[in-house]
């Protein structure tokens, strides 16, 4: 009798001394379901340079792994499960793309439509005609910043571990006018070139650039093409360009909290005047900056456009 009411003893003390572990055990695995961090997420457009909100109809531990286009994709915890939150290129072809899903063991593909999208096109006169057609020495350095660019498009890491980082809501980077908005069909001197791949947004010369959203600085320099530029990795294949800037405030490496200023409006690169160059990329895709905006903000730089271009 002694004997078992000491194993009950020691039983209870152990289940009370494990309970911490428990709890912990539990919350973590809270943490790997989709519904406690459940997001925001962007408005689903999928077009050509469009965004495509995918339900995976999976939910749990671990975070799915996809992949479109042998990209790495951005994975979020929705409401009612996992989503992949997919950037589709402005080269994109309209019908049927397909993600390849993996969870554990479970390995599936997820078809999905991309529809067909109409852009306007632009015309720019560019004084410096080597910003149009450059010489040889140019394009050796141009082919030297592609890389750098190229690189920083494809990072991938994790958000900062804040709160602020798992939002996908941003803030517009400056105060300004939308002077040519994103997917324009664009010529330089009548000679036809890759689209707009971002938002110009005119300001005067030294107006503040602000980080949109929490990330860190992955790259920064003077590009021929877009001038002074920064680059910020907002995680998980979220990549954030700011181009043609007067003066550059972060390094390689800083972490940003929302509302940070990197930097100043100029003119520098291929420029017809001070302006931002604005563009987000997503899983190595140029998509549209406004998706990632709340509708006031898009009605507020859609009623700015003016007929006049950077």
């Amino acid at each position: 009798m002694t004997t078992t009411v000491k194993t009950e003893q020691s039983n209870n003390h152990y289940w009370h001394s494990c309970k911490p572990l428990l709890w912990l055990i539990a919350l973590g695995a809270m943490a790997l379901t989709p519904t406690l961090y459940a997001a925001e997420l962007p408005t689903s457009t999928p077009v050509p340079g469009g965004v495509a909100v995918i339900a995976l109809k999976l939910s749990g531990a671990p975070t799915p792994q996809v992949r479109y286009r042998q990209r790495q994709v951005m994975v979020r915890a929705g409401k009612k499960g996992w989503y992949a939150v997919v950037g589709i290129p402005l080269s994109a072809k309209t019908g049927s793309h397909k993600l390849q899903v993996s969870q554990g063991e479970v390995r599936y593909p997820i078809s999905f439509s991309v529809r067909a999208k109409s852009y306007e096109e632009q015309h720019i006169t560019i004084k410096d005609k080597r910003k149009v057609n450059p010489n040889k020495l140019d394009m050796t350095r141009i082919t030297r910043e592609r890389k750098q660019i190229r690189a920083a498009f494809r990072a991938w890491s994790k958000p900062l571990d804040t709160e602020q980082s798992h939002s996908l809501n941003f803030e517009l980077p400056v105060s300004g006018r939308l002077s040519s908005p994103f997917g324009l069909r664009r010529f330089f001197n009548e000679q036809a070139r890759k689209p707009h791949s971002g938002l110009d947004i005119a300001a005067a010369k030294g107006t503040p650039i602000r980080a949109p959203a929490a990330g860190r600085v992955v790259e920064t320099g003077h590009f021929f093409f877009n001038g002074n530029s920064v680059f910020i990795d907002h995680g998980h294949g979220l990549i954030t360009m700011y181009c043609h800037m007067d003066s550059i405030g972060v390094k390689v490496g800083q972490e940003l909290a929302p509302g940070e200023s990197i930097g100043t409006i100029g003119n520098t690169g291929r420029a017809t005047g001070p302006h931002l160059h604005w563009s987000v990329s997503l899983n190595d895709a140029r998509v549209d900056p406004a998706l990632f905006l709340s509708r006031q903000q898009r009605n507020q730089l859609s009623n700015s456009l003016n007929t006049k271009t950077n």
